[in-house]
């Protein structure tokens, strides 16, 4: 299974906030992963319209965590913007296949999918997040080949 960008930015822009005791904008977050500032943005609204964030306008307003890390599920997040998480469409609908009422496959893969899900479900926002540390650039990362001077 691969993830819509739309997904891979939502998680990246909870990891974000997760890492941050305060607030921040959409341009910050944006910057950080140069990523478009309108993608975060319309990612930031679904997010907010689901639950995940809270943005808050006028002077001092931002985007910050609506919920605690530790109450936000990976799976769910990963499911609220997927949606449908089939390896394929025979999986979730009965006759799309002419070797369906036959096919070992089918048995395969959905169990491939419920543990999928099951796993994603079990990881915590805050499992991802370095506890009490912030994100680091890695352009602002010392080189491995550096020597001290």
């Amino acid at each position: 299974m691969g993830l819509s960008l739309q997904t891979d930015y939502a998680l990246r822009t909870l990891i974000y906030l997760a890492g941050r005791p305060d607030r921040t904008n959409i341009a910050r977050i944006a910057e950080f992963y140069a990523i478009s500032k309108d993608h975060v943005s319309k990612v930031v609204q679904q997010l907010s319209r689901l639950g995940y964030v809270r943005t808050i306008r006028g002077v001092g307003g931002g985007v910050e965590l609506a919920r605690q890390a530790e109450d936000i599920l990976i799976g769910e997040v990963v499911l609220a913007f997927e949606g449908n998480m089939h390896l394929l469409e025979c999986v979730a609908t009965d006759g799309v296949c002419s070797i369906q009422p036959a096919c070992g496959l089918r048995g395969v893969l959905a169990e491939a999918e419920r543990r999928q899900v099951a796993y994603l479900n079990s990881v915590r926002l805050s499992d991802v997040v370095v506890p009490g540390g912030q994100l680091v650039e890695l352009s602002a990362a010392p080189a491995k080949d550096s020597k001290p001077s």
